[in-house]
């Protein structure tokens, strides 16, 4: 074993002088003499010269180890690294180890923050402008259900109008989730209480002439990780089943400001993964044999059903696409940092967003108007215009496609039908193109920070109460992320920054990108690089098995149909930052010109 320079120094003969000698030196001086051990005045700290602590380790426990980091060290390299390991490096872990243990709350954020704005972006938009669209919603239809499935700019006009009061709406999404939600497994916790006392003060209010804007009396659904004080929480995982927080969280509290009636804490995956929490698997309206995908897998469920009028989803990695490409509802992952996330759980602190979740384009740029905005409390949420014109002409935008991903799935005919669509709208299709670069080794930041995020639920061994424990859920995933390198997280982050500064470039050749909804590079790129996502439903196709997110289990085969059954198929355009009202105007276009919105699941 290597000696540090302090355990040299402390065998040394200079330093273990003689008790008689260290007395006569000070007994000379009149200053105390060094003890064994004591360097020099003015001696630096040196690396490797802590205490030992933590479990021996040898050679051997390199050898092993190295496999997991894919670094190979020679024989004598492991010895030195084994050698001074319990003086260099495992003090670095007292604070989880102890002896000085020190607890960070939930809330806490990193001290590193995530900024998607690089050096050179032109700040998109300029200017504060909201226009919506003038279009008449038309007559009150005569049945309930055709009501329950209007878009919100719909409803909003006859409850603006009084054509219809918040109370029936109310009354009519109430009966229909006691009817449906036993099959959909959509809804952790109905807030009927709640929802009606706000419908009817919504009603008085409009009935005063104190109308408040579109969400007014318009009843919602908030993916169960959003904080409302006084009602559970339980981000649709066992250990936090019995979670009632004190406080709204901030878009909750935004949406109550404007007038929205809260009915519903819908479901999402345990820990926002994929579609099953621990009221069993949230089921797809359009095809109940299979999940609705997820996270958010509640908002697309209820939205495809027409048990609420609009929801919050959120999205770190898919969890809005997803679920709203399977549902055939629409589906908006605002720019990072434009929605703040106070009081909504944390999965990722670099990656996590909320946004809107409704039945039209226009719908959640209603919903995103009253959600955007800085909060203190959100330290990367920051200010930002909302420039969204519904009437602008689209003509002249450039949007650009990837020739290679057309062609291959998961891009569909759909897919092709809406790029061919494109020029009789007037846009400009043009072919682009990224470096082949392994893209999914950014997901070694979202797995730290996941780890990290509930690192007391898991070593704890709480998450063990955790409904899936496959090799594909939060369980192994956690554990398994301890070992990830920090040199390669470090080297992840820089990878990204080199993918921004790509797509920086790649977006100041065009307006807006049009891409297969669940391609796996669109869905990483546009997450970690922060970039607003539409989806919106395009047209339908034809599945011969059940779709899942899980992977696949030999043992649990999914269903299979014959003949082949027909659902929802939508696509995604991908934005600049901040630039949520170009995606908006252009999904518009493509949903009037589409115009597969209007067809309901069969059987609700």
């Amino acid at each position: 074993m290597t000696r540090s320079r302090r355990v040299f120094l402390l065998g040394s003969a200079a330093v273990l002088g003689s008790a008689a000698v260290a007395r006569a030196q000070e007994a000379a001086t009149g200053t105390p003499a060094p003890k064994p051990g004591d360097l020099p005045a003015g001696s630096p700290p040196a690396f490797g010269t802590a205490p030992a602590v933590g479990p021996l380790v040898s050679p051997a426990t390199f050898t092993e180890a190295q496999k997991l980091v894919q670094v190979e060290l020679t024989e004598s390299e492991r010895a030195q690294a084994a050698g001074n390991w319990r003086n260099s490096m495992a003090a670095l872990y007292e604070r989880r180890t102890g002896p000085r243990k020190v607890a960070l709350e939930p809330p806490l954020a990193p001290y590193s923050l995530c900024n998607p704005v690089l050096p050179g972006h032109g700040a998109v938009p300029q200017r504060d402008r909201f226009v919506r669209t003038d279009r008449d919603p038309g007559p009150l239809p005569g049945t309930d259900s055709a009501i329950a499935f209007a878009p919100l700019w719909k409803l909003s006009r006859w409850i603006e109008t009084r054509k219809l009061t918040s109370g029936r709406l109310t009354h009519i999404y109430i009966a229909r989730i006691e009817r449906f939600d036993p099959k959909l497994r959509c809804v952790i916790t109905l807030t009927r209480d709640l929802a009606l006392a706000q419908a009817q003060r919504a009603d008085q209010e409009i009935a005063a002439g104190h109308y408040r804007g579109p969400l007014h009396g318009i009843p919602w659904g908030g993916k169960d990780l959003l904080d409302t004080a006084g009602i559970p929480t339980t981000y649709g995982a066992e250990p936090f089943r019995e979670r009632v927080p004190l406080k709204d969280a901030a878009v909750v509290r935004r949406l109550h400001e404007a007038g929205a009636v809260l009915l519903a804490k819908l479901s999402l995956g345990a820990l926002a993964l994929n579609d099953v929490w621990f009221g069993g698997q949230t089921m797809n309206p359009w095809l109940p044999e299979e999940g609705a995908s997820g996270s958010s897998a509640g908002p697309g469920a209820a939205l495809a059903a027409g048990l609420v009028g609009f929801a919050i989803g959120s999205e770190t990695e898919g969890s809005i696409v997803s679920p709203s490409m399977r549902c055939g509802v629409t589906g908006l992952r605002p720019t990072f940092g434009r929605v703040p996330r106070n009081g909504a759980m944390t999965l990722c602190w670099s990656l996590d967003k909320l946004g809107p979740m409704a039945r039209s384009v226009e719908d959640t740029m209603l919903i995103l108007r009253v959600i955007s905005g800085q909060d203190e409390a959100d330290l990367s949420s920051v200010p930002s215009h909302l420039d969204f014109d519904a009437a602008a002409a689209v003509t002249g935008l450039r949007v650009g496609y990837f020739p290679s991903w057309m062609n291959e799935d998961p891009a569909t005919e759909v897919d092709r039908k809406v790029l061919a669509e494109l020029p009789r709208l007037g846009l400009t299709p043009v072919a682009v193109s990224i470096p082949d670069w392994p893209y999914d080794c950014l997901n070694a930041i979202l797995f730290a920070e996941a780890a990290a995020a509930f690192e007391d639920l898991t070593l704890s061994r709480k998450v063990d109460g955790l409904k899936m424990q496959t090799p594909d859920s939060w369980p192994n995933t956690f554990r398994q992320s301890r070992f990830i390198s920090a040199v390669d997280f470090v080297q992840a982050d820089r990878m990204r920054r080199a993918v921004a500064l790509k797509m920086q470039g790649l977006l100041a050749q065009v307006d807006l990108l049009l891409v297969p909804s669940l391609r796996d590079e669109t869905l990483v790129i546009g997450n970690f690089t922060g970039l607003p996502s539409l989806t919106l439903r395009a047209g339908f196709v034809h599945v011969s098995e059940a779709r899942s997110d899980w992977a696949p289990d030999p043992q649990a085969p999914l269903p299979t149909f014959k003949p082949p059954r027909r659902v929802p198929h939508g696509v995604t355009l991908l934005g600049r930052l901040f630039d949520e009202g170009t995606l908006a105007r252009v999904g518009l276009a493509l949903e009037h010109s589409l115009n597969v919105g209007a067809e309901q699941p069969p059987g609700f």
